[in-house]
């Protein structure tokens, strides 16, 4: 190598080591300890925290996004760090850590997550040394620390990207407090395709439609529904509250459901009651559904989803949230969606319902709001969907799943007008209880009317 050559070599190597002795070094999140529930911890039922599983069918081409923008860290430092609180566990606790990874990434921020389902213990936290940001699956927050919690658009948060009933729901005495991180649309019905096909049957557009086609499998001697109230314990009514609360977005609409959220429609109203006289039916005669009342009411809830898919099938519709299409696949591993087992829209609904993980702020410290900012950004919401934790409310997340199940449900969800939570976990106790159990005695027989009086007493106690 003569001279020249020689100086350009030294050249060119001191350059690239001044390059790495500028680059920042890639932080790594912290994993911290699971806060395992205390014996205050309610029974755990199937929300919206359920997290989509893989299936066997053929991956769908996702529509491609547009590039990244850089992530705004907010000022915030390498090395700073903030405290999460979620109820995640297990693979949606990888999942979720993976939707922070691009962040960390990015500004360095030092991430502490800590999972617990207590009740309790947050309040516990809160009181003493609250977390910077809490993603968490009810309002009840709202509720209890609304003088607490940061205003999301003076913490860096995006509104842009939701749909503005998603801003309506979180917002409190006029201050935006919430937004669904992750959601869980629950207004689907599983079928199979092939099943349809082979009996003459067409997927109903409109509620009026469902009831035909019920009484048209009823006429033809097959049962039109597989129930099941059993939790693994005593029967609970969970599932016929998601079924009742599509009938009413049907019938009625989403002003409706969240005039009975709020308390400003009775759940003894007329509509209401219109609505469990066709449930009753549908819940309790054996010619609608496997079993009759017993069946409803002592069938394990997933046990009552594998009849409608069994060799043969003793049903042929069953009412349940997104997380079917897993458990379907894990039963009966040589199903194929979209061939033997897929899902439709509730007919007729004005609005979805469902449930959600909120994002909260405690902290405006940069660090938590680099996070806000990142999660309702359009960076955050591809990311999200990216890493197939669930489906996220954030507009941006379209066109970055590659499940087919989930890309279906998001379009749904991208389509839908509105957006209604679980009355049960909107209100909560004693509502919740009285509902469920009002259900079951409805199932069984007892009075329509004196029952939902009843329950509307509960509802009251809920919104005081």
């Amino acid at each position: 190598m003569n001279t020249r050559s020689m100086r350009i070599f030294a050249v060119l190597v001191a350059v690239s080591m001044l390059f790495a002795a500028c680059t920042t070094p890639t932080a790594t999140a912290t994993q911290a300890p699971v806060v395992v529930p205390t014996a205050t911890t309610a029974p755990v039922v199937p929300t919206a925290t359920t997290a989509p599983v893989a299936t066997t069918a053929p991956v769908a081409t996702a529509t491609t996004a547009p590039a990244a923008a850089a992530i705004d860290c907010k000022g915030a430092a390498s090395g700073d760090a903030i405290t999460l609180v979620y109820q995640w566990t297990g693979a949606e606790e990888q999942s979720f850590n993976t939707v922070l990874k691009p962040f960390e990434d990015a500004c360095g921020i030092k991430v502490n997550g800590q999972s617990t389902r207590d009740a309790a213990v947050l309040d516990t936290m809160v009181k003493s040394t609250p977390p910077d940001v809490l993603f968490w699956p009810d309002f009840s927050p709202l509720k209890l620390y609304a003088d607490k919690l940061q205003p999301l658009d003076s913490v860096g948060a995006d509104k842009s990207n939701y749909a503005p009933y998603w801003i309506t729901m979180g917002t409190v005495g006029g201050k935006w407090l919430a937004i669904p991180a992750k959601a869980d649309p629950k207004s689907l019905i599983w079928y199979s395709p092939t099943q349809f096909a082979a009996l003459g049957y067409t997927v109903p557009t409109t509620f009026a439609d469902l009831q035909t086609l019920v009484d048209k499998m009823v006429a033809d001697g097959h049962v039109p529904w597989s129930m099941g109230f059993n939790n693994g314990g005593a029967a609970d009514g969970w599932t016929g509250s998601d079924f009742i609360q599509d009938m009413l977005l049907a019938s009625q609409g989403p002003d409706f459901v969240n005039g009975i959220i709020a308390g400003t429609t009775p759940y003894n109203d007329p509509a209401v009651a219109a609505a469990y006289q066709i449930y009753q039916k549908w819940a309790s005669d054996p010619k609608y559904t496997v079993g009759g009342a017993n069946g409803t009411v002592n069938t394990k809830f997933l046990d009552a989803l594998y009849k409608g898919f069994a060799n043969p099938p003793e049903a042929l519709m069953v009412k349940q949230s997104g997380f079917a299409g897993g458990e379907i696949v894990k039963q009966f591993p040589n199903l194929k969606y979209g061939t033997d087992y897929d899902f439709f829209q509730f007919p007729g609904v004005k609005g979805l319902q469902g449930g959600a993980d909120f994002m909260m702020a405690f902290s405006n410290k940069p660090a938590a709001m680099a996070l806000v900012a990142y999660v309702t950004s359009a960076t955050g919401g591809q990311n999200w969907a990216k890493a197939s934790f669930g489906l996220s409310p954030n507009m941006s997340s379209k066109g970055n799943y590659t499940d087919p199940q989930t890309i279906k449900i998001a379009d749904m969800l991208a389509n839908t007008t509105g957006f209604t939570f679980d009355m049960g976990d909107a209100l909560g106790a004693p509502f919740n209880d009285a509902e469920w159990k009002g259900i079951v005695s409805i199932v069984q027989g007892a009075d329509i009317t004196s029952t939902l009086a009843g329950v509307a007493t509960a509802q009251k106690g809920s919104i005081k």
